[in-house]
């Protein structure tokens, strides 16, 4: 498309093995041309992220960092505006800061977290981002709003990044995609989360029309801005392979769809490295998608690709 923007990509990891495997694979996504590393952020056999973070950028020298996402449920949102600073700050500006507003009913369960509802968890969100800006902002600040008061504070320290680091927000929802539209400056689009676990009606909701559907809310909601955005896609399958259509049929029998649909669903990249190139760029042209995250365990065999589109 006209204007499209440049491809970039980034790793997005869920395992350290050691101190030495997690700053390799930090220093590993940088040289072969990941522009950041991201982490999730939940209570299962991951690194914490804050800490994690800090170490990937201390291996490195231009890689980017970031959540995705932080869970506002998780900690205050005057606490993690003074964690996420202070990450920006000592990584030399390298913060890209994801906010959202949990999902993962497992969680909550485990943890004893009290999981409201996803209306609520949404309306909670949207006020701790305003407070964490407000506090990036500079200043003695102070909100009162339904969840949070905050009064008199001020933010320190200040991100190296003005006026902030980028802030991604995401999902697959109406009411999430339509506050990343109107706040974010990358907006991930996502599957449908609501279920709050992985299964197979999750999946049914990052099929190519319910994704076409979720780019209408955001640019609905981005209004002039929609052009300014940098609009990322989250790859749950990536999988070079010399036939496609075998895997993609074996797919969709486990998922009850037709091959075809499988082959069509953003969130899967399958085929050889020219195949898979081709399907980002006319995800680009379709979509805008220029921004592609892949899981860390997927990375190795997806470098070529990172090298044959990045910046292109």
């Amino acid at each position: 498309m006209a204007g499209a923007r440049r491809f970039r990509f980034a790793m997005q990891e869920h395992h350290a093995a050691s101190p030495a495997d997690w700053r390799e694979k930090a220093r590993r996504a940088e040289s072969t041309g990941f522009s950041a590393l991201y982490l999730p952020d939940h209570f299962s056999g991951q690194p914490g992220p804050i800490a994690a973070l800090m170490a990937a950028a201390d291996a490195t020298t231009t890689l980017r960092i970031g959540s995705l996402v932080f869970d506002n449920d998780y900690r205050h949102p005057v606490v993690l505006a003074k964690e996420a600073a202070t990450l920006d700050l000592l990584s030399g500006g390298r913060l890209d800061f994801g906010l959202g507003a949990g999902w993962l009913t497992s969680d909550y369960e485990k943890s004893g977290i009290q999981l409201d509802n996803a209306g609520i968890r949404i309306e909670r969100m949207e006020e701790g981002l305003k407070v964490i800006k407000g506090l990036w902002a500079g200043g003695d600040f102070s909100f009162s709003g339904k969840h949070y008061t905050v009064t008199g504070l001020e933010g320190s320290p200040l991100p190296l990044q003005k006026p902030h680091p980028p802030i991604l927000l995401g999902g697959g929802g109406r009411k999430m995609l339509t506050i990343a539209g109107r706040e974010a400056d990358i907006v991930n689009v996502n599957y449908d989360l609501r279920e709050g676990r992985v299964n197979k009606k999750l999946v049914r909701t990052g099929m190519a029309e319910a994704t076409a559907e979720k780019l209408g809310w955001i640019r609905e909601a981005a209004g002039e801005r929609f052009e300014d955005l940098e609009l990322s896609i989250t790859i749950f399958v990536a999988t070079v392979t010399d036939d496609r259509e075998s895997l993609a049929e074996g797919m969709a029998a486990g998922l009850g769809m037709e091959p075809a649909d499988v082959m069509a669903i953003p969130h899967f990249l399958i085929g050889t490295i020219d195949q898979i190139a081709d399907d980002l760029r006319s995800r680009r042209e379709q979509y805008g998608f220029s921004y592609v995250i892949v899981p860390g365990e997927f990375a190795e065999a997806f470098a070529p690709v990172v090298e044959k589109l990045s910046g292109t």
